[in-house]
């Protein structure tokens, strides 16, 4: 299913309480709103989409083992709240602990109002590579620090950085990593195959 795009008058947006509250509500879906302000409806993921982000978590738990004290990592319910005032929710994503730690306890149970230091995005069925590799700019321009564009269909990676791709491959023969952000990660996709 294509996203829905819902466009609300520039005098009548949800405030981020309101939006929260409407998410809640609708939480078969994922919502996210972009910088014009706009509603993305997304259906939820198939189930292949769903194997894979689960092996991508497996993964980033095992990794993240023993490094309590570098961050926190979060999963694709999680929407947060941007520079730019878009709730943008990635597939999976980590935040440093004393940027995580600096927020108040409202801040975190709601949309944090921060960006990821890193993000991955997987493209689903449903996904239109072209958009999501504007998210990933998104993602960018607002501030994060690495970032993980995943292709299962066309069997395609890119890493991002703050001056946009960085490295992409072709093929799953390869391995993605954390670059100077996250230098101990390493992720060999041909565990998606």
């Amino acid at each position: 299913m294509e996203p829905i795009v819902l466009k609300f008058p520039s005098n009548q947006q949800f405030t981020d309480d309101e939006l929260f509250d409407f998410c809640a509500a609708n939480d078969w879906f994922k919502i996210e709103r972009n910088k014009q302000g706009q509603l993305i409806i997304m259906s939820p993921s198939g189930g292949n989409t769903g194997r894979i982000h689960f092996k991508i978590y497996k993964f980033l738990v095992h990794w993240s083992e023993g490094k309590e004290d570098l961050g926190y990592l979060v999963d694709s319910s999680v929407g947060f709240r941007l520079p730019d005032n878009s709730v943008l929710a990635p597939d999976a994503a980590f935040v440093f602990k004393a940027r995580w730690d600096n927020l108040t306890e409202a801040e975190r149970d709601k949309f944090p109002p921060l960006c990821p230091d890193f993000v991955i995005e997987v493209r689903s069925q449903s996904d239109n590579i072209k958009q999501l590799k504007e998210k990933m700019n998104d993602w960018m321009a607002n501030g994060c620090r690495l970032g993980w564009l995943i292709d299962p269909i066309a069997k395609k990676a890119w890493i991002y950085s703050t001056q946009g791709i960085v490295k992409s491959f072709e093929n799953f023969e390869a391995q993605l990593d954390g670059l100077d952000v996250l230098p101990e990660l390493n992720f060999n996709l041909k565990l998606l195959v």
